[in-house]
């Protein structure tokens, strides 16, 4: 995919967003995706290649390394990444199917196409479900995905020396890792920013539902004002006063 092509589909996402959801796509395209592919891809570029035992035991090193790094960062936040921008798409999913779906029950009909969502900043209806829907499987891709890497470096934690006594090494040898002050600020970074797109989904979650529950509590309002109008006048002029 283009840079051109790209940028289509992230402005299609974006008018279908709310304020929240747009600040999420700026952190994850910008904080999250542009670090990654500028600055961290290449912090990592050398890890095994630099990553050094205090011994010449063939097969030693390499099998330290496997138990100090289980997971390549890089491949990891790649595939985090992934599959947390892939929920956003459900949404344009959602719209084209409903816009599908209509064009082809008026074919051969003089109406003119109206589409379901005139106006993409109201959501209602399935297009309500599927975008909260979409909230709620970016956030739990991102706990999960943070969740498992603690598991695997616990408090995200990168030392400089490892200890490492695995076959075959003969001892107990220590390895060292190359840039390690650099890669642990990268992966503050990247988990903080992960951390902080959650809390962006939890409050525009929060946000759409509060926001669902005022509708009706002001429709039913403003009923009881059409079937008592003069109630309504002598509100509006005790208002005035």
């Amino acid at each position: 995919m283009n840079w051109a092509s790209f940028q289509e589909l992230v402005s299609d996402v974006n008018k279908y967003s709310t304020g929240l959801g747009r600040v999420w796509l700026t952190v994850v395209f910008i904080f999250r995706f542009l670090v990654y592919s500028v600055a961290a891809e290449h912090v990592w570029s050398d890890d095994q290649q630099d990553f050094m035992c205090n011994t010449r035991q063939p097969g030693c090193t390499n099998v330290c390394y496997n138990q100090s790094f289980p997971i390549s960062h890089i491949r990891f936040w790649a595939f985090q990444l992934i599959l947390v921008t892939c929920p956003s798409l459900f949404i344009l999913m959602h719209v084209a199917y409903q816009e599908t779906k209509e064009q082809k029950c008026l074919e051969g009909a003089r109406e003119r196409f109206h589409p379901q969502y005139p106006n993409p900043g109201k959501k209602c209806g399935g297009l309500w479900w599927t975008y909260l829907l979409s909230l709620l499987t970016k956030a739990t891709v991102d706990l999960t995905f943070l969740y498992i890497f603690h598991c695997l470096y616990p408090n995200f934690d990168l030392p400089r020396v490892v200890k490492c006594a695995v076959v075959p090494c003969p001892n107990v040898v220590d390895c060292f890792i190359a840039r390690p002050t650099e890669k642990k600020l990268f992966t503050y970074f990247m988990v903080a920013t992960a951390m902080l797109c959650v809390i962006l989904n939890l409050c525009e979650m929060a946000y759409l539902v509060s926001k669902s529950c005022k509708k009706p509590a002001a429709s039913a309002n403003l009923r009881q004002k059409v079937g008592n109008p003069h109630g309504w006048i002598k509100s509006f002029r005790g208002s005035k006063h």
